[in-house]
């Protein structure tokens, strides 16, 4: 049976969107982005600058991961779980990330949780990372290690690597707490259901069927 979804992850992508096109026509990143404002009482900073990113490829490589691990977590832990990883996580990421950065933004540190979380409840699930086929357990030791060394110094600048950190931290702690006291919701023989028109199609097209 198909577990029903409410897309929550497709809202989430859809508000990113929409305040990207609004940092283009209004200048208004500077009300929303993280800062040390948010101990003169704007704490809503903590919230809004996960909806903010710096340029295209900053928006690109969020909504792509946004998309797809969010699309898998949510139909995998539902819809309601899913929103406090990503909103939890993100949060978590930023309390953290304010103490080291004069100003950041982005989603990534939600996104992270989302990651953090898939990693403890499907180690095993392949998945395309780093120009091969891999264990997301393994692909999660890498991006861990890409992180760490990105703090000191081995890396791209003005990325938010502990951010990423702390996010994918209460990530795999919440995936953690939910294979150990909700388990009997992820049975390891779970499977997504995939509709038995979807596989002949792709049959006659690939195996020539």
């Amino acid at each position: 049976m198909v577990k029903k979804i409410s897309f929550y992850f497709l809202w989430l992508s859809g508000i990113i969107l929409i305040m990207f096109f609004l940092q283009q026509i209004s200048g208004f990143t500077e009300i929303f982005v993280l800062n040390d404002l948010v101990y003169s009482g704007q704490i809503w900073r903590l919230v809004s600058s996960m909806f903010l990113h710096g340029g295209m490829a900053h928006l690109f490589y969020n909504l792509f991961a946004l998309l797809l691990f969010g699309f898998i977590l949510e139909k995998l832990i539902g819809s309601q779980k899913f929103l406090i990883v990503f909103f939890v996580s993100g949060i978590i990421s930023n309390l953290i990330a304010v103490n080291f950065y004069d100003s950041s933004l982005g989603a990534s540190g939600a996104i992270y949780g989302v990651l953090g979380c898939i990693i403890i409840l499907r180690p095993m699930m392949l998945i395309w990372a780093f120009g091969i086929m891999m264990p997301m357990f393994v692909a999660g030791i890498l991006w861990i290690i890409g992180d760490i060394m990105g703090i000191f110094g081995f890396g791209r600048e003005g990325i938010g690597n502990i951010a990423h950190l702390s996010g994918m931290g209460f990530g795999l702690i919440y995936g953690i707490w939910l294979r150990a006291f909700v388990s009997r919701v992820f049975h390891k023989n779970e499977k997504f259901d995939i509709p038995e028109e979807y596989i002949d199609e792709w049959e006659r097209k690939y195996m020539g069927k």
